[in-house]
């Protein structure tokens, strides 16, 4: 009975070392998890909040710029018209450029954070050959 009742005891006590063992790997996942979509969440303001900024800060310096672009081609003898067409588009297709540099260049980052998270995995291996190693 004796040696009934160490192994039965030796299983209670695996049984519940797995569990807290559980436990805490769900808090790690959870902490973990946490922590990367704060990141991800803070560079997304970060992109909106730049966009908003530089699109409103630079909208009268483009129309000035603009304006003084038609005047440089209306002094070319273009058509005031064309001049002012031509004018707005320079400056309309060097910010959008500008933009989509920015913007690429943000989704880039964004696509290479990784939401797994990777010390819980790494925990949940060494957990298990901890239990492997218990039963053998």
């Amino acid at each position: 009975m004796n040696a009934d009742s160490n192994l039965a005891a030796l299983l209670r006590q695996l049984k519940d070392d797995t569990a807290t063992l559980l436990q805490e790997e769900v808090a790690l996942a959870k902490t973990e998890l946490s922590e990367k979509v704060s990141s991800a969440s803070r560079n997304l303001i970060y992109l909106a909040a730049g966009g908003f900024i530089a699109s409103s800060a630079l909208l009268l310096a483009l129309m000035a710029l603009a304006y003084l672009l038609a005047e440089f081609f209306m002094r070319r003898e273009i058509a005031p018209g064309m001049a002012m067409f031509l004018g707005f588009l320079v400056v309309c297709t060097t910010v959008g450029s500008l933009s989509w540099v920015l913007i690429s260049r943000a989704l880039k980052h964004l696509g290479q954070e990784s939401v797994t998270p990777e010390k819980t995995v790494q925990s949940l291996r060494e957990d298990k050959q901890w239990a492997q190693s218990k039963l053998s």
